[in-house]
Formats: structure tokens, C-alpha cells, sequence
């Protein structure tokens, strides 16, 4: 009993459902709209000074080398805990010192010193993703776009998670919704991650538990959904929020049911051996890239051109759907939004950022398989469509606003999923959390671009004075057509890349299918 107990918690679907429940709250990134204007007015900000602080959020989040630099080194010591506590530590730190200053527990903080605290908040989700994403991929190289899918899926879904956990405990307490995140991140993952680590087996139908995975995550998110439109409509009475939220906990409890299937279907079955973890990954085709047979480490991927290319793309894309979180408080208070719908749209972006990371994934791999089609060209449709998104944003019109977040947020979050599978794809997965840590840094480049250079400064040109605020659709317009534009270049990028890489992906599908 002992043995089967020990087996169990070792064995890599416990690691997955450790991940994906961690992921379920690292995305205090996505909330920014929730406490931003409670950090403009207590902090006597204007807009641009705002998107600034908002900027080091999206630095602090997506420049991830560190973490990737630290996973890759802790393989041999420590094991991803290492990595997920080191992230615990920072969440903690930098929402509380924001929490601290918002509330005046401490002197108001220079801006520097703010950019600073949130710098730290934000740089703990890399430390969350990169362990819970990489050891995903290591553990099922078969399906690293569902595996991945699945991962940056219930991390884009965590932020309307933390607003249901916000709206049933303290609904109304901005200032305290910065102290619990400062609490609930770090608490769950020192309970979780000590079950996240490799596995050298393949277990059982590994597909069939995977779209189990996936099923139950738009499950949740369908529920969450339905709550925050619920909500939006009629006011809840306390025991049914309460009996909701309730429902809502079993649903991301019930991924241990998965735990408990595939290990009994294991017990059933023999194992098959996959590469040891002292093999490093570096023998072996199934583990190797598309264009060669070792395994390329960030400098030499740097000087590639398909880098770039990447690099260019997610600067485009992730840069303008930064900017779109960042500011959506201030974009719909302009069109007439009241509080509760602001919200609402927080919320809701966060479940599309999810089903784009989610459906990216499974069927760039479907397609894959079946038909041979490189990934690089999902890429490019998604692009695309996000800068429709940005247009039909810009057109003001009532209601627009929830149109264009659908499609800004599906193919915003199809990025998350498409990068990271990308990456070891033609560059090998031995140093792929270091690189596709390095990529990302392209999303808060563009995002400051976006949010400062443009939105801000256009934003704060046709504020009122000394209010800083601005009313009506002239607001944005022309920050959503640039941005509008910006993202058709980045589907042109990643058009070249789709071009350069065809023939790499028809070629060596067998190789692919085995991965």
C-alpha cells in the first residue's frame, strides 16, 4: 500500500494536475485592471505615468530568463520546486509592498521605487510558468502543443478565478484585493510544488488523459464565465455566491480524477521507459529540433534569423494585447462603463486569453499530426484577426468593446501557446526555457511602446485638466489603429517564418508525430 501510495505521487499526471493548479493562480498579471485606477488616484498618478508603472509589470512578467536559466541549472540539484519557491518569495514581496504604500501603512513611494514593487510582483508568474510549462513539456513529448495549451490556458484562465475569489470574499476592497495577492499565489504553489517534477515513463493513453485535461478546463471556464455574467445582470444573493464559488472549487479539485484514472490504468498496463533524466535530453531524435540534431543554446538561437522573426511577431501581438489589459479600466470608463462592467470585461478577457492559449495548442497539434501544417501558420491567422479586433475596438460603438476583447483576448492568448511550442520545435528543448523566456522580453517591448508611446501619450493629450480624464470614443482611436496596424506587420513576420520553416515541418513530420 505504502509502494502504490509512493508511486502515485511520483508519478507524472500528480505533476501536471500540481502545475495546472498552480497556474490556476499566477495570473495576477491579468488583474491590473482590477486595482489600477485604486494605484492612479491613491498614488496621485496621471495616465502616463500609470501605463509606466504598468510597463515594469509586463517586463517583470515576461523576462524570464532568469528563470529559465535557474530551471535548466536546478535539474541536476533541486528540481523545479526550486525554481516555484523562488517565485513564491517575489509574489509575496512585491504585491505586499504595493498593498503596504496603497493603504499608507508605508510613505507614498517614489514612481521608481512603485515600477520597482511591481517589477518584483510581476517577475514572480516566470518563475510560476517556467517550471509548471517546460517539466509539461518534458514529461509528454508526444503532445507539446496540448501540454502547453493546457498549461497557458488555466494560466490566462486564473485571472477571472482570482476576480470570482475577489468578488466572493472582499467585492468593493480594492485596496485588499492587492494583499491577497500578495497571500493566495505563494500559499498554494509552497503546498504544491513539491509534486512537480519529472517523470521518465509513458503512462497509459497519455492523449485520452490530456483531453480529459482540456475538457475540464472549458468546463471551468464555461462555469466562470456564466457566473460573471450572472453577476453582471442581477444582483446574487450572499449563499448562492457562495454555493457558486463553492461549485467552483470542487470543479478545480476534479482534475485529481484524472490523477486517479490514469494511475489505475497504469497499474494495468506496463510501462514504456522514455529518456532518463541524466540523459539531459541530448540523445535521442525524438527530443531533437526541426532544423538539426543538437540542441541550440541562447546565443546561438539569438543568431538566427527565425528568432527575430518570433521576436518581431510577439512584439506586435503580445505587445498590443498587454497594452489592451493594461488600460482596459481607462478604455471603458471613456465609452461610459461603469465599475462593475469594467469588471465584468476584465474577467471575460481573461477567459478568452485562455481559450486561444487552450484551442492554440490542441489544434495546432491536430493539425499537425493530421495534415503536416507548421505551426507558424496559426500564428499567422491569429495575428490577423487580433488586429480586426483592434479595429472593431476602435470603432467606439456601444458594445464594440465586448466584441473586440473576444477576438484581441482568443488571439492574444494563442501567442502564449504557440511561442513556447514553437520554440523547441527549431531550436530543441534541452535550453527551452531559457529561450523562449528571451522571446517574451518582446511582449513588454512592444507593450511599452504601446502603452507609454502611444496610448499614454495620446491618452493624456486629449484628457481634460487637471482631471486626466478623458470621455468619448476619441480617446483611443488612433492608439487602436496603430495598434491595428502594428499587429497586421506582426502576422507578416510571422508569415516568413511559416515560409522558412514548411519545408522543416513536412519533412520530418514522422520525427514530429514521435517527439
Amino acid at each position: 500500500m505504502e509502494d502504490r501510495l509512493k508511486k502515485l505521487i511520483r508519478c507524472k499526471w500528480v505533476s501536471t494536475v500540481a502545475s495546472t493548479s498552480i497556474q490556476c493562480t499566477s495570473g495576477a498579471l491579468y488583474t491590473f485592471s482590477v486595482y489600477s485606477q485604486t494605484l492612479k488616484t491613491t498614488q496621485g498618478y496621471d495616465q502616463s505615468t500609470l501605463d509606466t508603472v504598468s510597463v515594469f509589470k509586463d517586463f517583470g512578467a515576461n523576462c524570464g530568463i532568469l528563470s529559465g536559466l535557474l530551471y535548466s541549472y536546478s535539474v541536476s540539484w533541486g528540481g523545479p520546486w526550486v525554481v516555484l519557491l523562488a517565485g513564491a518569495v517575489q509574489c509575496f514581496l512585491g504585491h505586499f509592498l504595493m498593498w503596504a504604500a496603497v493603504v499608507g501603512l508605508i510613505p507614498r513611494p517614489p514612481v521608481p521605487v512603485m515600477c520597482l514593487f511591481m517589477l518584483l510582483a510581476a517577475h514572480a508568474q516566470s518563475f510560476f510558468n517556467t517550471p509548471n510549462v517546460v517539466t509539461g513539456v518534458r514529461n509528454f513529448p508526444n503532445y507539446k502543443g496540448t501540454i502547453v495549451g493546457i498549461m497557458k490556458g488555466f494560466l490566462g484562465l486564473s485571472g477571472a478565478i482570482i476576480i470570482q475569489t475577489y468578488q466572493m470574499c472582499m467585492y468593493k476592497k480594492t485596496t485588499s484585493f492587492l494583499l491577497m495577492l500578495s497571500l493566495l499565489p505563494p500559499i498554494n504553489t509552497l503546498l504544491l510544488m513539491w509534486f512537480v517534477r519529472f517523470n521518465n515513463k509513458k503512462e497509459g493513453n497519455e492523449k485520452q488523459h490530456l483531453d480529459s485535461l482540456s475538457m475540464i478546463a472549458l468546463v471551468v471556464a464555461a462555469y466562470v464565465m456564466a457566473n460573471t455574467l450572472l453577476e453582471n445582470f442581477i444582483s446574487v444573493p450572499l449563499v448562492i455566491r457562495v454555493v457558486g464559488f463553492v461549485v467552483l472549487v470542487l470543479l478545480l479539485a476534479s482534475p485529481l480524477c484524472v490523477v486517479i484514472r490514469a494511475h489505475q490504468g497504469e497499474l494495468d498496463s506496463v510501462s514504456e521507459p522514455l529518456l532518463t533524466e541524466g540523459d539531459r535530453l541530448e540523445d535521442g531524435n525524438d527530443q531533437r529540433s526541426l532544423r538539426c540534431d543538437v540542441h541550440l543554446n541562447l546565443l546561438q538561437a539569438i543568431c538566427t534569423i527565425d528568432f527575430w522573426l518570433l521576436f518581431i511577431a510577439m512584439a506586435c501581438g503580445m505587445g498590443s494585447g498587454l497594452a489592451v489589459v493594461n488600460n482596459l479600466n481607462q478604455i471603458g470608463r471613456s465609452l461610459g462603463y461603469i465599475n462593475f462592467e469594467i469588471s465584468t470585461l476584465v474577467a471575460l478577457l481573461s477567459i478568452w486569453n485562455f481559450l486561444g492559449r487552450l484551442g492554440a495548442g490542441y489544434i495546432s497539434d491536430h493539425f499537425l499530426h493530421r495534415r503536416g501544417w507548421a505551426r507558424p501558420l496559426f500564428m499567422v491567422i491569429t495575428l490577423a484577426s487580433m488586429s480586426i479586433g483592434h479595429l472593431v475596438i476602435a470603432s467606439g460603438v456601444r458594445g464594440a468593446l465586448y466584441a473586440g476583447s473576444v477576438l484581441v483576448g482568443v488571439c492574444y492568448g494563442s501567442q502564449w501557446s504557440l511561442m513556447p511550442t514553437i520554440t523547441p520545435e527549431i531550436f530543441g528543448v534541452l535550453h527551452m526555457g531559457t529561450i523562449f523566456n528571451a522571446i517574451t522580453i518582446a511582449g513588454p517591448v512592444g507593450s511599452y511602446i504601446f502603452s507609454v508611446r502611444v496610448i499614454g501619450y495620446i491618452y493624456d493629450k486629449e484628457a481634460s485638466k487637471p482631471a486626466n480624464t478623458c470621455f468619448g470614443t476619441h480617446c483611443f482611436l488612433l492608439s487602436f489603429l496603430v495598434m491595428a496596424a502594428a499587429t497586421l506587420v506582426g502576422a507578416l513576420a510571422a508569415l516568413a517564418l511559416f515560409f522558412r520553416t514548411r519545408r522543416f515541418y513536412s519533412q520530418d513530420i514522422d520525427g514530429i508525430l514521435n517527439r
